[in-house]
């Protein structure tokens, strides 16, 4: 198991629709503050990953998407039954907690053919 305070936990959860996969998510949590509670376990109780993480003090303030368009790996095209020349998306998602320091990092893997993105934020 890790030991040191540069070491993360690694999530990777696989969507479907209509028994299709559609997306692949794979997360990053700090090991020192993951390890031992339900961060570790499957199902991670009430609101999900962000609701343990709000338990250990992370009030998620603010978020970074960062947004691109490229060919899967071969790994990602076999996990999402892709065609050849079909692309991705992908989604590098960072929240950041009420001191402005990031507490999680996700990285989205969309099927290109069949996603769509849409933002709708407030303007300040």
């Amino acid at each position: 198991m890790p030991s040191n305070e540069q070491s993360v936990v690694h999530r990777e959860n696989h969507y479907f629709a209509d028994d299709e996969p559609v997306q692949i998510v794979s997360t990053y949590l700090r090991w020192d503050e993951a390890k031992n509670t339900l961060l570790m376990q499957p199902k991670t109780g009430k609101d999900g990953i962000y609701g343990r993480l709000e338990d250990l003090g992370h009030v998620m303030t603010r978020v970074r998407d960062e947004i691109s368009a490229r060919m899967p790996t071969p790994e990602e095209a076999r996990i999402l039954h892709l065609l050849p020349g079909v692309p991705i998306l992908e989604v590098l998602h960072t929240s950041f907690a009420q001191n402005l320091q990031p507490f999680e990092v996700s990285r989205h893997v969309h099927r290109a053919d069949q996603t769509g993105l849409l933002y709708e934020l407030p303007v300040e």
